[in-house]
């Protein structure tokens, strides 16, 4: 079935995180001080992986890449959010809501491709050490960051368009704090049978898809360290495993829970929804490089020569 534009509906109405004013400044402050996190986390590790020259592998290559999405994905959903509590004024115009949903699932999709390259260089760099180098070269690395972010538009392209493509009537008021398409889908005044499924085989099977080829690059990973003779090594390995399999948890989880089902709403959507909108993205520095000694060195040292030129 194929829809055109008919919208009479121009804007929409947010219904934010809470009726209640007193909680809607709580929240305020608390999503302020996440997001200021989340920006200068982020930023300190980009900034720390391109000025010191020891973070020059692919791992670290990779881990830029993913803390400046994690900046943009953060900052496509917290800043409205801010505004609209601060004002007062919880109102998008259906043009600025299809994009927040575009830009929405380009950075997340971008981010669940990462993510998956990301647990295929720690695969190849504990199961097949020797090759590591050979395997994953400069050009290769190059190639699957491209590769993550064209995935990611297409995916976002086609939900965006198909979202486009619904007619609104009205009611307009959107059950949450930002524009997606499972909120959006159940505002149509028409058949969305087949966006429900073009949502679950896109969104939903991504995610799935991702998510359980990360599980069986952690289970090679995993297998290989159980042959490590030294405990310490196999503690330190085991530890840094199941602290990206508590983030990748974290990301994935919540997005199969959400797009792997028809559009329905539930009360708990809002609440699984802030995980991998906005703790996510506070996460992944802290798990993935703040706990790295030698990223922690190099954040500490471009510190002190800002502070300290001399």
């Amino acid at each position: 079935m194929v829809f055109t534009n008919q919208s009479s509906v121009k804007e929409f109405t947010l219904s934010g995180l809470s009726s209640s004013h007193e909680l809607h400044v709580i929240f305020s402050v608390f999503f302020l001080v996440l997001y200021l996190m989340t920006l200068s986390g982020n930023l300190a590790i980009i900034t720390a992986v391109h000025v010191d020259s020891h973070l020059r592998s692919p791992m670290y290559f990779f881990l830029s890449n993913l803390s400046f999405l994690d900046m943009c994905y953060s900052s496509v959903t917290i800043p409205r959010l801010l505004t609209n509590i601060l004002s007062g004024k919880k109102t998008i115009s259906f043009n600025q809501c299809i994009s927040q949903l575009f830009f929405l699932h380009l950075f997340g999709g971008t981010e669940c491709f990462l993510l998956t390259v990301m647990a295929y260089d720690r695969y190849v760099a504990i199961c097949n050490p020797l090759r590591y180098h050979a395997v994953m070269n400069h050009r290769f690395c190059f190639c699957l960051v491209t590769f993550s972010w064209f995935a990611g538009f297409l995916h976002s392209f086609t939900q965006a368009f198909l979202t486009y493509q619904l007619p609104f009537c009205g009611p307009n008021k959107i059950n949450h704090f930002f524009c997606d398409v499972h909120p959006l889908a159940v505002l149509a005044c028409a058949d969305t049978y087949f966006i429900d499924m073009s949502i679950i085989a896109n969104s939903g099977m991504i995610s799935l898809t991702c998510f359980v080829i990360l599980l069986f690059s952690y289970l090679g990973i995993i297998t290989t360290i159980l042959k490590i003779r030294s405990s310490e090594g196999r503690r330190k390995a085991f530890s840094t495993c199941a602290s990206h399999i508590l983030v990748v948890t974290f990301f994935f989880g919540p997005c199969i829970f959400i797009y792997l089902r028809p559009p329905v709403n539930y009360p708990s959507d809002k609440l699984i929804s802030i995980l991998y909108t906005v703790l996510t993205p506070l996460l992944n520095p802290i798990i993935y490089t703040l706990r790295n000694q030698e990223v922690k060195n190099a954040v500490i040292k471009f510190s002190r020569s800002k502070i300290f030129p001399h």
